[in-house]
Protein backbone atom coordinates (compact mmCIF):
# COMPACT_ATOMS: atom_id res chain seq x y z
CA UNK A 1 0.00 0.00 0.00
CA UNK A 2 1.06 3.51 -0.63
CA UNK A 3 1.91 5.86 1.87
CA UNK A 4 0.88 8.84 0.00
CA UNK A 5 -1.90 8.30 -2.97
CA UNK A 6 -0.40 8.91 -6.67
CA UNK A 7 -3.36 11.44 -7.29
CA UNK A 8 -1.75 13.56 -4.01
CA UNK A 9 1.26 14.00 -5.79
CA UNK A 10 0.00 14.59 -9.15
CA UNK A 11 -2.22 17.54 -7.29
CA UNK A 12 1.15 19.19 -5.75
CA UNK A 13 3.22 18.80 -8.65
CA UNK A 14 0.24 20.86 -10.62
CA UNK A 15 -0.58 23.66 -7.77
CA UNK A 16 3.66 23.89 -7.96
CA UNK A 17 3.87 24.37 -11.79
CA UNK A 18 1.44 26.84 -11.37
CA UNK A 19 3.21 28.53 -9.01
CA UNK A 20 6.23 28.56 -10.55
CA UNK A 21 4.81 29.27 -13.95
CA UNK A 22 3.13 32.39 -13.20
CA UNK A 23 5.94 34.04 -11.05
CA UNK A 24 8.17 33.16 -14.23
CA UNK A 25 5.62 34.64 -16.87
CA UNK A 26 5.29 37.97 -14.71
CA UNK A 27 8.45 38.36 -14.04
CA UNK A 28 9.71 38.66 -18.08
CA UNK A 29 10.81 41.96 -19.29
CA UNK A 30 8.45 42.98 -22.35
CA UNK A 31 11.25 42.95 -24.99
CA UNK A 32 11.87 39.14 -24.08
CA UNK A 33 8.25 38.09 -24.90
CA UNK A 34 8.43 38.09 -28.61
CA UNK A 35 10.81 35.24 -28.55
CA UNK A 36 9.85 33.35 -25.16
CA UNK A 37 6.79 32.79 -26.70
CA UNK A 38 8.38 31.08 -29.80
CA UNK A 39 9.72 28.91 -27.18
CA UNK A 40 6.49 28.11 -25.27
CA UNK A 41 4.93 27.15 -29.04
CA UNK A 42 7.36 24.24 -28.81
CA UNK A 43 6.71 23.47 -25.04
CA UNK A 44 3.20 23.24 -25.99
CA UNK A 45 3.71 20.79 -28.87
CA UNK A 46 5.86 18.50 -26.49
CA UNK A 47 2.57 18.80 -24.50
CA UNK A 48 0.53 17.54 -26.66
CA UNK A 49 2.62 14.73 -27.72
CA UNK A 50 2.84 13.86 -23.71
CA UNK A 51 -1.07 14.16 -23.62
CA UNK A 52 -1.39 11.96 -26.57
CA UNK A 53 0.87 8.98 -24.62
CA UNK A 54 -0.87 9.53 -21.83
CA UNK A 55 -4.42 9.53 -23.30
CA UNK A 56 -3.35 6.20 -25.28
CA UNK A 57 -1.49 4.40 -22.17
CA UNK A 58 -4.94 4.62 -19.46
CA UNK A 59 -7.35 2.09 -19.21
CA UNK A 60 -10.41 4.14 -17.65
CA UNK A 61 -12.54 6.22 -20.37
CA UNK A 62 -12.31 9.40 -17.80
CA UNK A 63 -8.96 9.59 -18.04
CA UNK A 64 -8.91 9.01 -21.52
CA UNK A 65 -11.40 11.61 -22.05
CA UNK A 66 -8.91 14.40 -20.05
CA UNK A 67 -6.52 13.17 -22.62
CA UNK A 68 -8.01 14.32 -25.65
CA UNK A 69 -9.38 17.71 -23.86
CA UNK A 70 -5.68 18.18 -23.01
CA UNK A 71 -4.86 17.54 -26.61
CA UNK A 72 -7.69 19.71 -27.66
CA UNK A 73 -6.35 22.46 -25.54
CA UNK A 74 -2.67 22.29 -25.74
CA UNK A 75 -3.35 22.57 -29.62
CA UNK A 76 -5.57 25.50 -29.12
CA UNK A 77 -2.85 27.11 -27.41
CA UNK A 78 0.31 26.33 -29.83
CA UNK A 79 -1.70 27.79 -32.96
CA UNK A 80 -3.12 30.86 -30.97
CA UNK A 81 0.60 31.27 -29.43
CA UNK A 82 1.90 31.15 -32.87
CA UNK A 83 -0.62 33.71 -34.48
CA UNK A 84 -0.01 36.13 -31.77
CA UNK A 85 3.73 35.77 -32.12
CA UNK A 86 3.37 36.20 -36.08
CA UNK A 87 1.15 39.43 -35.41
CA UNK A 88 3.47 40.75 -33.01
CA UNK A 89 6.51 40.05 -35.41
CA UNK A 90 4.54 42.25 -38.22
CA UNK A 91 4.43 44.89 -35.84
CA UNK A 92 8.15 45.19 -36.42
CA UNK A 93 8.16 45.23 -39.88
CA UNK A 94 8.62 48.50 -42.05
CA UNK A 95 5.77 50.08 -43.28
CA UNK A 96 5.84 50.63 -47.27
CA UNK A 97 5.23 54.83 -47.87
CA UNK A 98 2.87 55.03 -51.35
CA UNK A 99 5.23 57.62 -52.79
CA UNK A 100 8.17 55.46 -52.52
CA UNK A 101 6.53 52.60 -55.15
CA UNK A 102 7.53 53.54 -58.86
Amino acid sequence: MDVVSPTLINFIIFVLAIYVGFHVVWNVTPALHTPLMAVTNAISAIVIVGAMLAAALTESSLSRYMGVFAVALAAVNVFGGFLVTRRMLEMFKKKDRKGAQQ
